[in-house]
């Protein structure tokens, strides 16, 4: 059963998509889209900064309202950079049921053994 919330995403994801192909001055993603990478990065920082400080604020409504503006930015930087969210997703799943700091540990030792290949 797909949730209310899995279909909120899809629906967003899919919009995003289109506006790919948009006319810049039609649409405020388009917009962001035509920027790039760059422009888009600097975006999602400023909204996830919104979203600190609504929390240290100990303000959830305004934590939401930040919440939904990171998410709509990561999703487009990801459209922009081409990553599939299913992408993102196989890693999330993969993560399930491995203790964060087991998973952590694992990450580092992977950069590790990358960075002694290289010498």
């Amino acid at each position: 059963m797909v949730s209310r919330k899995s279909e909120i995403l899809d629906q967003l994801i899919d919009i995003i998509d289109a506006r790919k192909n948009s006319d810049a001055d039609a649409s405020y993603t388009a917009k962001l889209l035509a920027k790039g990478p760059a422009h888009i990065g600097r975006k999602l920082n400023e909204e996830s900064v919104e979203a600190l400080l609504a929390a240290a604020q100990n303000n959830p409504a305004e934590l939401a309202q930040e919440a939904a503006d990171v998410v709509f930015h990561l999703l487009v930087l990801l459209a922009a950079l081409d990553v599939s969210p299913d992408e993102v997703w196989d890693i999330l799943a993969k993560r399930q049921g491995v203790s964060g700091l087991a998973e952590k540990a694992s990450r580092q030792q992977s950069k590790q053994i990358e960075v002694s290949k290289g010498d």
